[in-house]
């Protein structure tokens, strides 16, 4: 699912009455079971909110589902994100500066999902997956695609879309699993590092179109 869809979703008008309630029964549980390290099935959500399975899964078919709307909600502000500032430069630091405390804050979220998308990944490679939806995870390819855009017609359309996916390695929270679990640092070091980064590999892409590289 891409962002704009997404952006849309959360800008739509909220249910309202006793299935509003149960749904974000159910988003409160499974956010609690996530943070907690576990990444639950829509069964075990049920269970844990005191949910009969088949509302359970009326909601949410299949853990993918699940999970997405988990992490949907987690993402928060940062899907809401927008610039209007003249320079990339300006406009990555803003980015990172709004989604990185976020993302530390929902750590264990972004992890469970992370987990399983590899475990998605893993079974898809034995041909175990079956008829179990993907889990998709793109949040950050428009978002970053944004932070490209001063770039317009200062270097070309290739290099803009490089420079995208180059900056998708210092954004998210696979940042914090190399920053924090591998080089034990701080929350507020691994977002000075993936600033520090970002803001380099921006000056790269422009040093590289001034100079035909």
């Amino acid at each position: 699912m891409d962002v704009s869809r997404q952006h849309s979703e959360s800008s739509a008008p909220a249910e309202r009455g006793p299935r509003a309630r149960t749904r974000k029964l159910m988003l409160d549980t499974a956010t609690r079971l996530m943070q907690s390290g576990i990444t639950p099935s829509v069964s075990e959500v049920a269970e844990a909110a005191e949910v009969s399975r088949a509302t359970a899964y009326r909601y949410f078919p299949s853990q993918a589902a699940l999970v997405h709307a988990v992490v949907h909600e987690a993402l928060g502000p940062i899907l809401d994100w927008r610039s209007e500032a003249p320079d990339a430069l300006t406009r990555v630091g803003d980015l990172l500066a709004t989604a990185m405390p976020r993302i530390d804050e929902f750590e264990a979220t972004f992890k469970a999902a992370l987990k399983l998308s590899l475990d998605q990944w893993a079974q898809r490679q034995a041909g175990t997956l079956g008829n179990e939806p993907q889990l998709t995870r793109g949040h950050r390819v428009e978002l970053l695609r944004q932070v490209t855009v001063p770039l317009e017609g200062k270097v070309s359309a290739e290099a803009r879309e490089q420079l995208a996916q180059a900056l998708s390695l210092v954004f998210g929270v696979e940042v914090l699993v190399v920053l924090k679990d591998i080089w034990g640092l701080s929350a507020e070091r691994a977002q000075a590092v993936a600033e520090w980064a970002a803001a380099a590999l921006v000056e790269a892409a422009v040093r590289d179109a001034q100079t035909g590289a």
